[in-house]
């Protein structure tokens, strides 16, 4: 199997770390064992360290050019991560009973659906816009698997939740929390079913600036590769 190995063992992991916590079962045991946040930070951890060999395995396998590379190519990643990085924030941590990351969900007011209303599933979102970009910009066959996909893991994840939470909520509730809502980023607010009450919390804006800047200077001490394109 040669080098592509590590890259294989490192997907497989990664599979299982996502697939297995989040088991009822599983999740209950840890939950009662570490507390909600706990089993959160836990999860989060787990899963960017996985993502991490993930990356760099990818980067240790064989080099295989699948796609032509120009220079501009570089500058995607830089141009979507200021926006993945506000969909990070703003997803974590707010009432949205509609996706995963959502906290004190009793609180959500399908009215006001802050986040939500601009899409659903911010994080799986930001997943798939992370993905995409840097599959553009490095288009050779280990990268474009690994990058391909977690894009298309993201885009299936939104439907996966919306139709397990249209079979646990019943479909009259879900539609009810939803109507103000979109999958597709953008959508409620362009068929006019959501309008944004207030702007967005300058605290959060602040944390994801933070963010975009500890990812951006910390690509090349822990991925290798600097994020600056050329001549940079």
């Amino acid at each position: 199997m040669g080098g592509w190995g590590e890259l294989i063992l490192a997907f497989v992991a990664f599979l299982a770390s996502h697939a297995v916590p989040v088991q009822p079962p599983v999740k209950r045991r840890l939950e009662a064992a570490l507390g909600r946040r706990g089993y959160l930070a836990g999860y989060i951890a787990l899963s960017v360290a996985m993502l991490s060999w993930m990356i760099l395995a990818a980067g240790r396998a064989p080099w295989v050019p699948v796609l032509p590379w120009a220079a501009w190519q570089a500058w995607v990643p830089n141009l979507a991560m200021p926006v993945v990085c506000l969909l990070i924030v703003f997803g974590v941590g707010v009432p949205n009973p509609l996706s995963f990351g959502g906290a004190r969900n009793d609180r959500f007011d399908p009215d006001r659906p802050g986040i939500a209303g601009l899409t659903r599933h911010p994080l799986l979102w930001a997943l798939a816009l992370w993905s995409a970009a840097h599959a553009l910009a490095n288009p050779d066959l280990a990268h474009l698997l690994l990058f391909g996909g977690f894009a298309g893991f993201a885009v299936l994840g939104t439907r996966v939740i919306d139709r397990r939470n249209q079979r646990l909520m019943g479909r009259a509730a879900w539609q009810r929390l939803a109507a103000r809502s979109s999958n597709l980023p953008f959508a409620a607010l362009a068929a006019g079913r959501w309008r944004p009450r207030r702007g967005p919390d300058r605290a959060r804006v602040l944390i994801a600036l933070a963010l975009w800047a500890a990812l951006f200077w910390g690509h090349a001490p822990v991925i290798g590769v600097s994020p600056l394109p050329a001549p940079f």
